[in-house]
């Protein structure tokens, strides 16, 4: 079952490219990502308080609630917007496909896991693959497009490290519980940011087709993917709930070719695939670490009974 989850959030997510691109067109960042966190900040109040009705978070872990609403939204969903507008559907999708390179970065990090050989070498591999998608229009750091790639790298780094920190807390507290509290923590922090802009934007501008994609990102992504995502993390490990994100620049980029008349170049295709093979590197290098620890505690129980029958 929460495989299949996945697999709808990962269509969410996937969508949430193509829709950001077509909005930010016209709706400044700043307002985009304003008017997004306060949907999904209000949304989500009248369900938390239906549903929770109580803030559970103990004292120790409040500081942790305000780091994860700064990732979530003034570090990932605004660096996001200003990325799209800049680069392509695409190449957010890849980025964020990597995820599984930086969550395994910020756990060794953080949480002090040993990484193999094997990962070390499937991260360096991983980057190399990005590194070529960023310069996909050569090496200009003055291009758009380029700064785009790298604001984009940061919005997945922001969204790595919000995997890594929410993983405990959604264990103690519940996937929607740290959820819903993330966001309109996020909220709360983006609008001294966001509050003048969004007054100051010119709304007749918006379309029915803006709305729609406002209501996408605030509802569909910002509430029901976001949910999704950490209801995985309770349930299994942080980096088998990363590697359904292999599928986004997949979606994403027969999305982008369909609606968006987007041309796929040689080069992002050779990025992609070195950057995957990258991700699956780590993600084997994990499932080799599961196994390795599964044989040696099995060893260490059968010479635990061994050494107990030849005590008898």
């Amino acid at each position: 079952m929460v495989y299949i989850i996945l697999f709808v959030q990962t269509l969410i997510a996937s969508g949430t490219h193509i829709v950001a691109k077509v909005v930010v067109e016209d709706v400044d960042s700043v307002t985009l990502t304003f008017l997004r966190s306060m949907i999904a900040a209000i949304g989500l109040l009248i369900i938390f308080l239906i549903r929770e009705k109580r803030i559970r978070i103990e004292r120790s872990d409040r500081l942790k609630m305000i780091v994860l609403g700064a990732l979530a939204i003034p570090l990932n969903q605004f660096a996001f917007l200003i990325a799209i507008g800049l680069t392509t559907p695409s190449n957010a999708s890849l980025f964020y496909a990597t995820t599984p390179v930086f969550v395994m970065i910020f756990s060794a990090l953080l949480l002090h896991e040993r990484t193999l050989l094997f990962a070390k070498i499937g991260v360096a591999i991983g980057f190399i693959g990005i590194a070529v998608v960023i310069f996909e229009r050569g090496i200009d750091f003055s291009s758009d497009y380029t700064l785009g790639n790298f604001i984009m790298v940061v919005a997945v780094s922001a969204w790595g490290l919000y995997t890594v920190l929410g993983r405990p807390l959604v264990l103690k507290y519940g996937s929607f519980h740290v959820s819903a509290l993330s966001m309109i923590i996020g909220a709360v922090l983006f609008i001294p940011i966001g509050i003048v802009p969004a007054i100051r934007f010119d709304y007749t501008t918006i379309g029915l087709a803006h709305l729609y994609g406002l209501l996408y990102l605030g509802i569909a992504t910002s509430i029901v993917a976001y949910f999704l995502w950490y209801y995985a993390l309770g349930r299994i490990e942080s980096t088998k709930v990363a590697v359904f994100t292999y599928l986004q620049p997949v979606v994403t980029t027969i999305l982008a070719v369909i609606i968006l008349d987007q041309l796929i170049t040689l080069q992002f295709v050779t990025g992609a695939c070195i950057a995957l093979f990258g991700v699956v590197l780590v993600q084997s290098s994990k499932t080799l670490k599961t196994m390795t620890g599964y044989v040696h505690r099995r060893k260490n129980e059968k010479q635990k009974k061994q050494h107990d029958v030849d005590s008898e």
